[in-house]
């Protein structure tokens, strides 16, 4: 049985640099030296407070994957 990972990615050209994601979960998502959300591993094991923080994007810069499939954010 192959384990369940996540992986997240964010868009540097939708990114404001509000933080939101770094708020939320300090662990997953940094602030970098331009002031731009990147993720602190591209891969992860299944997180709810990955998807609280793609949800929380106010600039939805934030996308959550299951293998192909768009998890975050949520509708």
């Amino acid at each position: 049985m192959k384990a369940v990972s996540w992986t997240t990615e964010v868009d540097r050209g939708l990114c404001m640099g509000s933080g939101m994601c770094a708020g939320v979960a300090s662990d997953l998502y940094e602030l970098d030296e331009e002031d731009r959300a990147r993720p602190v591993h591209e891969r992860m094991a299944p997180d709810e407070r990955a998807l609280d923080a793609a949800d929380s994007c106010p600039a939805s810069a934030i996308v959550v994957r299951e293998g192909g499939l768009v998890i975050g954010p949520r509708p």
